[in-house]
């Protein structure tokens, strides 16, 4: 059986050098406890050389370091397949057969599972979730790869644009942003195929926040505007006010004000009144009042505006608990409008409560944030 870590390195253009100063570097940043340089040289030449299994506390680091699953950093994704019958077409008309058997039933078993998923990762983080999602991917996208007819592609392709959507987000808070823009394109792709115009704006609107953290905000965005466009009439009024309060962010982050504030009214008008925060036509839309005053505040910290404050304690008061990575992320807001006003003591205090939740969740993308505001301190 072939090395899957030696293979993964490989692909990366990697010596064993540079693996050891990645894990150094990740477990600096993620608060880890690893072995000494010295060691760290001797476990990667013993793992590569089957001398030593990759115990599950170096799993942990190994996978999102190279993007791989368990199976493949062991190298049982590699193993040799059985012969095909007949050229390969016996295996493949049984693989198109069994997609046809794909009933709605089973579409609401996919997307029952993508909201397990979703609830995980929203309570606990994407970090314990890299072999399940990955392998829930590989299952929609083999279903959508043997089916024929349209009637059965369609909740098939519908299914996979709302899974790989939280896969991408999930990589993108892990720090794998090639992983999260490949699965935001695999997103976008399966949308358009299902003629579904909700999940391709949503697709294409995260996607933004791909380019914004790479220092694009401009760029960013121009295509949450896009997605706006991509969309048309043909989405909710819940998902509109997401569009547009997604735009508002992006352009406070690019230093665009009018826009931004133009944006936030915009919001506010398209949010259908009540308490109620989920989309029943986009089940990863959570939107209400009370989320969008977080919004608010998070762009009027960026803005430097002082009323951010209130807007962000109001949106404390009324968080859900179970939101662990979103509380960390207001907890940021917090401690950067309280910085923009000089309450130092208020913005350590936040700052360390950020810091509690995303060492709970795992999000590389909060422990950045933490750490460009420490440097402000």
């Amino acid at each position: 059986m072939a090395n899957g870590l030696r293979a993964a390195r490989n692909a990366r253009e990697w010596s064993q050098e540079r693996l050891v100063r990645e894990i150094e570097r990740y477990a600096h940043q993620h608060l880890l406890t690893v072995a000494s340089r010295a060691s760290l040289h001797v476990y990667v030449s013993e793992w590569e050389n089957d001398r030593r299994p990759i115990s599950d506390r170096y799993a942990r680091i190994l996978r999102p370091l190279l993007g791989v699953t368990d199976d493949e950093l062991s190298g049982a994704a590699s193993g040799p397949k059985a012969p095909a019958e007949v050229d390969g077409y016996d295996e493949l008309m049984s693989r198109i057969d069994s997609s046809r058997a794909v009933s709605l039933t089973m579409v609401k078993t996919f997307m029952d599972q993508t909201e397990l998923l979703r609830t995980v990762d929203r309570q606990m983080g994407a970090a314990s979730l890299v072999d399940q999602m990955a392998g829930h991917l590989t299952t929609l996208e083999d279903a959508l790869t043997f089916a024929v007819l349209p009637e059965t592609r369609r909740p098939v392709a519908q299914a996979l644009a709302g899974a790989a959507t939280l896969a991408a987000w999930q990589a993108l808070d892990a720090g794998a942003v090639e992983r999260a823009w490949r699965h935001y394109e695999l997103a976008k792709r399966a949308a358009q195929e299902a003629d579904e115009p909700m999940y391709l704006a949503h697709a294409t609107a995260e996607q933004a926040y791909v380019l914004c953290d790479a220092g694009r905000p401009a760029l960013a965005v121009d295509l949450v505007r896009n997605a706006q466009h991509v969309g048309g009439d043909r989405i909710s009024p819940r998902l509109k006010a997401w569009l547009y309060a997604a735009e508002a962010e992006l352009c406070a982050k690019a230093g665009m004000e009018d826009d931004c504030r133009r944006a936030l009214s915009a919001a506010t008008s398209c949010l259908p009144e009540g308490s109620e925060a989920r989309d029943p036509d986009m089940l990863s839309i959570f939107l209400n009042a009370g989320h969008l005053e977080r919004w608010r505040g998070n762009a009027l910290a960026l803005l430097g505006d002082d009323a951010a404050v209130s807007s962000l304690y109001m949106a404390l008061d009324a968080v859900d608990p179970s939101f662990i990575r979103a509380t960390s992320g207001l907890r940021c807001d917090l401690s950067q409008a309280h910085l923009a006003r000089g309450e130092y003591d208020q913005a350590m205090e936040h700052l360390q409560q950020a810091r509690l939740l995303a060492n709970r969740t795992g999000s590389v993308r909060h422990r950045r944030r933490i750490e460009l505001l420490t440097r402000r301190l």
